[in-house]
């Protein structure tokens, strides 16, 4: 696993670093060790893809994201499993990466693409929202996670949303570094 050390080394070391995995189905680990074993896991798995998020400017892993619950044959996949370390948050990376997922999944031809994720994660909420997905509502008391009860809040973008917000975010992606004022996506994409 090329890139296990330096995604433990950003999601691990200091509480409020690990408490990113909070909302997680997996995580925080106990060792580098066990990271890197759970991170070989997910490059077996047949039924969710993972992909490592890696700063362009430093060449450093800060994060991760999935397709999961791919549906071919209903044309619908979700992006989850999605985690920054505190140096990636509140930077582009996330906007790139669910850019990037989405640009792929509808050019795929699928035709709508989920956002979930516990509805206590007001972060995430937000995530979803700002990107463009629309919120359908909560499913309560729909999983348990790490033995506390999980309401679910689900998002979703459709192929008819896909061409207004991809155009959206090429326009806040397009924006030069340290432009102020910078575009508002949430605004931009009615969040």
């Amino acid at each position: 696993m090329t890139h296990g050390p330096a995604l433990h080394e950003a999601s691990h070391g200091a509480l409020h670093i690990e408490a990113l995995w909070t909302y997680l189905f997996v995580g925080p680990f106990g060792s580098e060790l066990a990271m890197v074993s759970w991170l070989a896991s997910c490059q077996e798995s047949t039924d969710t893809l993972y992909y490592t998020v890696v700063d362009t400017a430093t060449g450093r892993p800060v994060g991760m994201t999935s397709y999961c619950n791919v549906a071919p044959e209903m044309r619908r996949l979700e992006i989850g499993n999605v985690w920054f370390g505190p140096a990636a948050q509140h930077s582009a990376a996330n906007t790139e990466a669910a850019y990037l997922l989405l640009r792929e999944a509808f050019a795929l031809g699928y035709r709508r693409v989920e956002w979930k994720c516990n509805a206590l994660n007001a972060a995430s909420r937000s995530a979803a929202l700002r990107l463009g997905f629309q919120f359908e509502g909560v499913f309560r008391q729909h999983m348990v996670i790490k033995g506390r009860t999980r309401d679910t809040a689900w998002f979703a973008m459709t192929d008819g949303d896909w061409p207004r917000i991809e155009g959206n975010l090429e326009a806040w992606l397009a924006q030069p570094a340290g432009t102020v004022p910078r575009l508002s996506l949430a605004a931009m994409n009615g969040a």
